[in-house]
């Protein structure tokens, strides 16, 4: 974290210190340090819901391309003034080109689509739908920095690799053979059930189980996804604008966070000296 995100840190946590117990500053200041991480997710999931309301119909610009302008002039202006790091880009781009060529491969499955036009697409996928997943690896990478976060008794990072590919073949093959994600639930509890992530909101290190932070993260991002679904920006098979995704999705969204993580770990070099293997 930059000296001076450092300084309003510390002005901030004294301030309410002096005015509160303790343990509702360390609240605040996790909502606080959280919302600051989801910054970029935060501004696309705003965009989405503003432009379903305002945007004109019959605009010369397609609201899905105007999404994508959007979520790469936030990226731009990230890097420029120095909010996210450029390792931190990095997850971006390479979170983008991943869930691109999936929401590719499930949109010729039928598995959802999106209705409205636009230019900006790579085989009728929206580019803009890509930054949505690379919002995922934002998160975990400023997550990483802003809470000094660490990993305890983490795993062999072979086998993280290769529960990450298996999680991310089995969203692709189990349109053809049968689906693994019950042995890959299982299959994420053996390999991280030790590591705990410690983490510092203000002035106390704390700590939860991975697994535990993964499950909650897949919550919220479920209810996040459901912002799209009810604007009718994407739309599963069988649904319509205004409906609820289905449950199942939180399961989906919990593995796809294990490949989230590794793919930071993948790229963020820096972030692997955080983790203190077995």
């Amino acid at each position: 974290m930059g000296k001076s995100n450092l300084s309003i840190e510390r002005r901030l946590g004294d301030y309410m210190r002096a005015r509160l117990p303790t343990g509702l500053v360390e609240f605040i200041m996790f909502g606080l340090k959280m919302a600051w991480a989801c910054l970029f997710a935060g501004l696309m999931l705003l965009a989405i819901i503003a432009t379903k309301l305002l945007w004109p119909e019959g605009a010369a610009l397609a609201r899905y391309d105007f999404l994508v302008v959007y979520a790469v002039s936030i990226q731009v202006a990230l890097l420029t003034f120095k909010m996210e790091s450029w390792a931190e880009a990095r997850v971006i781009l390479l979170f983008h080109v991943s869930g691109t060529i999936m929401e590719v491969f499930k949109l010729h499955m039928g598995s959802w689509g999106y209705p409205e036009p636009g230019l900006l697409k790579i085989g009728g996928v929206p580019l803009f739908s890509g930054f949505m997943y690379a919002s995922v690896g934002s998160f975990m990478a400023r997550a990483i920095r802003i809470f000094d976060m660490r990993f305890e008794h983490y795993p062999p990072f072979w086998a993280t690799v290769l529960l990450a590919l298996a999680i991310y073949g089995n969203f692709f093959t189990h349109h053809f053979i049968w689906d693994m994600r019950y042995g890959l639930f299982v299959a994420t509890v053996l390999v991280f059930w030790r590591v705990r992530i410690t983490f510092t909101p203000f002035g106390h290190r704390l700590w939860m189980p991975l697994v535990v932070a993964a499950f909650l993260s897949s919550l919220f991002l479920y209810l996040a996804e459901n912002v799209g679904t009810l604007t009718g920006t994407w739309l599963y098979a069988g649904s319509h604008a205004f409906n609820f995704a289905n449950i199942a999705k939180l399961g989906s969204w919990y593995l796809l966070l294990f490949v989230s993580f590794v793919q930071v770990t993948l790229v963020n070099k820096k972030a692997l000296d955080f983790w203190r293997p077995a």
